[in-house]
């Protein structure tokens, strides 16, 4: 399969802080530390610097920050220091979220997506946050992702999920609802019309020429032939079908139990599953120390770390940052193939 190599940046990546009382900032600051042998492409960070030099100190990090006052600083600073917006700053609590921390997570959040949609930033990484946390200081989106479309104009439906890591690209095709409305809300146009935005992303982001889709099945040995259920026949079969019609390489519905396996993941570039676990258990059980949160369909590239706040370990120098490393090296290169 052949895969295009990225090319050189535009600019930084804008980083968001994330709640500050969560992992993010130590991660951020480790992620610097690091940015030589894991050749980072230079970032910045939205507000915070008090934050995270505190953080830093919790693993043993001195971490110089340099105050910018705009993005344009960013490279020529961050050979030497981190670079950090000046914008809100607070005290370091980690393990303890307020009012006042959720509302510089999300001051830092607009202030990196406002930058970035305007293209003073080459990609957006987002922090990890408490969703009911800034629902409290008036955040009235479901996450992130749906923010992030909005701020560019997006249909939240045509924003996709896909978690990456170095063994596994998967895409739940339904995300944060019950299981039991899963049923009914896949349909063939929502197959389709989220199938063409992977296969495109792919193309453009990941620089896979060809791209080859693995659809999964809803029901156990996707349905075998109706005796589990019919979905497989009356909504997924069709959709791909369709997408072939169309000559994108899709192939499905699989078993999902026979999906992920290490011989099954060669035949193809990303599984669509149908619901939030079918794709994030295979995903954080093969890659949970890798997984990147990436956002398909955006005029924009905006990743983020496939963990949450981990407010239980924040400060303790136990977070792994692999996630946070793979997210900003990930939104490097996708933004370098996009040119």
């Amino acid at each position: 399969m052949s895969v295009a190599s990225p090319g050189p940046l535009s600019g930084p990546l804008a980083i968001s802080l994330g709640d500050p009382a969560g992992i993010g900032p130590e991660l951020i600051a480790e992620a610097w530390s690091r940015r030589d042998s894991e050749r980072l492409p230079p970032f910045a960070v939205i507000g915070g610097a008090e934050i995270l030099r505190a953080a830093a100190r919790s693993r043993g990090i001195e971490l110089p920050v340099k105050a910018i006052a705009s993005l344009d600083a960013a490279g020529d600073a961050f050979a030497a220091a981190l670079p950090v917006l000046d914008l809100q700053d607070g005290a370091w609590s980690p393990g303890a979220p307020s009012r006042e921390g959720a509302e510089l997570a999300m001051g830092s959040l607009a202030e990196a997506t406002r930058r970035t949609v305007r293209g003073e930033a080459a990609a957006l990484v987002t922090g990890p946050v408490a969703k009911a946390r800034l629902a409290e200081v008036g955040f009235d989106h479901p996450g992130q992702t749906e923010y992030v479309a909005t701020a560019c104009g997006i249909a939240s439906g045509d924003a996709v999920m896909m978690l990456a890591g170095p063994r596994l690209r998967a895409v739940p095709l339904t995300v944060h609802v019950a299981l039991a409305q899963v049923p009914t809300l896949l349909t063939r146009d929502l197959i389709v019309r989220r199938a063409r935005i992977v296969a495109t992303a792919l193309q453009s982001d990941f620089g896979v020429s060809r791209p080859r889709l693995a659809i999964a099945g809803l029901n156990p040995h996707a349905g075998e032939d109706g005796r589990f259920g019919d979905e497989e026949q009356r909504i997924i079969a069709p959709a791909v079908a369709l997408l072939r019609e169309e000559g994108i390489d899709a192939a499905g519905p699989f078993p999902p139990d026979a999906m992920f396996t290490a011989r099954a993941r060669e035949q193809y570039d990303a599984a669509l599953c149908m619901f939030h676990d079918q794709a994030l258990i295979p995903l954080k059980t093969l890659d949970f120390d890798e997984g990147v949160n990436v956002t398909l369909g955006l005029p924009l590239v905006r990743t983020s770390p496939d963990h949450g706040t981990a407010f239980d370990i924040a400060g303790k120098g136990l977070a792994d940052p692999g996630a946070m490393i793979a997210a900003i090296r990930m939104a490097g290169d996708c933004a370098a193939r996009r040119g």
